[in-house]
């Protein structure tokens, strides 16, 4: 993907998350020299196999396995305990994360009160949300009230804040019937604890940034979730709270959008979410069982059970309409193997009109009816594929059809979950 003339690359979701991006951020890692996260918190998890061992990363960037410089960006909802029990838990696996793994002072903190307002809303609301603090800690950032890294920097007045709004917090606790309350005291200990280790690994992360693009060195930046759950672009408000596409990685990692050459937009070879919203490619349950089982789809972070369905062509062209996308990469193209014959939505049926775009408003999206096509499946094993010549015809066939409804090229396709299972098409 890095080249002559291309030297900052974000690799995005392209669907509702869990495509295997951290897969893909591992690999092309290799030839990285910086990668950021640019938003997203500990709520989302990427999962990483290298052949010999399997990482489950929640905060830290993807890259940190193949030895890349590391960067939490600005657009994080940085949970610093989380954090630090994540780069412990490396560390004791052997993974050398020190001078490796820096953290942007603009990053905003998720603390135990978000948590508690995040799951006490949940029960309320039943949006799906992992209960980890990521909305109402944005919510704090863009009403202006929240905590970022750099505050801590001087403690004693960071001790205030974040006292104040954790009494604000229990004031909202209450008319939320929740029986919950934060404790003022344990949250300035927390970030008395917390700041001797936080603050060395902090910097100006956008000036980090453009000084490596300067030097001509290569930077990938790093997303979670998918284009689908962005919360300007998503099934809104079944989404995140943040900006997942690729507008938000110039943002969230503090650089200009023309400092990005290309964008690689990660799409499993059919489709699966978590929690609640429209599915409009969702299969039977016999069938969304089958996959689930063949593809192990479950949550990386909490263990749920994904819903599961055919590749979603009018998801994917929407997708690589506002990412901007100039490729793609195909994960689990083998969890498909068994399949004698496989449908491919090529476009949705609403009031009798057919419509080839994602609607904006969630009452229209959910009474589309997919328009289906269906190709012949391969039925055998992808595993041992190392090159596009490798894949049967069938399924080259399959890829080829995908590249043309998505009206973007392939530039990668994944048979396993190894790093080995990576096949770059070009």
């Amino acid at each position: 993907m890095f080249g002559p003339k291309i030297h900052c690359v974000v690799v995005v979701g392209a669907q509702w998350g869990d495509e295997g991006k951290g897969k893909v951020v591992d690999v092309l890692a290799e030839r990285a020299d910086l990668v950021v996260r640019y938003q997203g918190g500990a709520n989302a998890g990427h999962t990483v196999d290298t052949g010999a061992e399997e990482f489950i990363l929640q905060q830290v960037p993807s890259g940190v396995l193949q030895g890349a410089v590391c960067i939490v960006g600005n657009g994080v909802a940085l949970d610093p305990d989380t954090l630090f029990t994540e780069l412990d838990a490396l560390a004791k696996r052997g993974v050398h994360w020190e001078q490796k793994v820096l953290v942007s002072d603009r990053a905003h903190l998720t603390l135990p009160y978000h948590k508690l307002l995040d799951r006490a809303r949940e029960r309320q609301d039943k949006i799906g949300t992992t209960g980890r603090g990521i909305g109402p800690t944005y919510e704090d950032k863009y009403g202006r009230r929240g905590i970022r890294v750099g505050d801590l920097r001087n403690i004693e007045r960071a001790v205030t804040l974040v006292q104040e709004r954790v009494q604000g917090a229990n004031q909202i606790l209450g008319m939320l019937g929740s029986p919950d309350r934060a404790d003022p005291r344990e949250h300035g200990a927390l970030l008395e604890r917390l700041a001797p280790r936080l603050l060395p690994i902090t910097v100006d992360a956008g000036r980090v940034v453009w000084d490596a693009l300067s030097r001509g060195e290569s930077v990938l930046l790093e997303g979670a979730q998918g284009a689908l759950l962005d919360v300007d672009h998503g099934t809104y408000p079944y989404v995140t709270s943040s900006n997942t596409t690729a507008g938000g990685a110039a943002v969230g990692a503090g650089i200009g959008p023309t400092a990005i050459d290309a964008v690689l937009g990660v799409v499993k070879a059919y489709t699966t979410r978590v929690g609640n919203g429209p599915l409009p490619t969702e299969a039977a349950e016999a069938v969304a069982k089958r996959i689930r089982e063949l593809g192990g789809e479950y949550g990386a972070v909490t263990g749920r059970p994904r819903r599961c369905g055919w590749f979603d062509a009018v998801v994917v062209r929407y997708a690589v309409r506002v990412n901007g996308l100039t490729g793609l990469a195909v994960t689990k193209l083998d969890v498909l193997d068994t399949f004698s014959e496989i449908p491919v939505c090529v476009g949705y049926r609403l009031d009798g009109e057919v419509i080839d775009s994602m609607p904006a408003d969630l009452e229209r999206i959910e009474r589309v009816e997919p328009i289906y096509e269906t190709l012949p499946g391969w039925q055998s094993p992808l595993g041992e594929a190392r090159r596009l010549a490798d894949v049967p015809p069938a399924a080259r066939a399959y890829l080829d059809r995908l590249q043309d409804l998505a009206h973007a090229p392939i530039r990668y396709v994944s048979v396993g979950t190894r790093r080995d299972q990576i096949i770059e098409v070009g």
